[in-house]
This record gives C-alpha cells, sequence and structure tokens, in this order.
C-alpha cells in the first residue's frame, strides 16, 4: 500500500473491565496515513507493535471479556494512588511526603472494578 502522508500523535487510555473489573492503562502512537486515492486511514501501534484500534473492541488483558470501559488516560493510575494513600498508616512525615508522590503504581497489584470506581462513590 502506497502512501501519501502521514502524521503520528500520541494518545494513552485508561480501561476497566465490566466483567472481571481488572484496569489498565495503555499509551499509543496514532499515525494517520492518506492513501494514494485520497482516502484516510489510521494505524495504532502499542509498545512498537501494530494493534487494533483500542476504541473499537477493547480486550481484558486479565479474563479477555469484551465489556471495557475506555476513560480518559491517568484515572487507572490516580485511584490506584489514592488506594495506595489509604492503606499506609499516616504520619505526618508521610502526609508532607504525599503531597511530591508520583501517580506511578505498584505493577504486582491487579485492581478491581469497585476500587477503580471507589473515589466515585457518593456519601
Amino acid at each position: 500500500m502506497s502512501e501519501i502522508a502521514a502524521t503520528t500523535v500520541h494518545e494513552a487510555y485508561a480501561f476497566a473491565c465490566m466483567k472481571c473489573g481488572y484496569g489498565w492503562e495503555q499509551s499509543y502512537e496514532i499515525e494517520h496515513h492518506v492513501d494514494v486515492h485520497g482516502h484516510a486511514f489510521v494505524v495504532y501501534t502499542a509498545d512498537g507493535q501494530r494493534v487494533p484500534s483500542p476504541l473499537s473492541t477493547p480486550t481484558c488483558a486479565n479474563c479477555g471479556g469484551h465489556v471495557v470501559r475506555i476513560m480518559r488516560a491517568g484515572r487507572v493510575a490516580g485511584v490506584q494512588e489514592l488506594l495506595r494513600k489509604q492503606q499506609a498508616p499516616q504520619t505526618s512525615e508521610s502526609k508532607a511526603k504525599d503531597r511530591t508522590v508520583s501517580t506511578a503504581a505498584a505493577p504486582d497489584h491487579h485492581w478491581r472494578l469497585s476500587d477503580l470506581l471507589h473515589p466515585f462513590h457518593r456519601r
């Protein structure tokens, strides 16, 4: 396939499986192309590999389910950080450190849907 022009943008999405509750985030490089006939097409790559559009049929990496909620990037990491803060005992020193903590989460923990939605529950 021959192409005339290509532009690349970077986007990230957060996903939550509605079947098992697993949550994850993924960054994509999205290449916008126009073929020789003037038809636009898009190529998604993640971690250097070509992948299908995450917006068409996302699949849970944990259970293989296809009922997946797509959210803006940072939603899963933000909830993971909030839960980590709630589980750690609070001291005056740790409270001061909380203001400068990164949003990166521990990679060994699998998050459930209830964990992801907990901050949104009304009290």
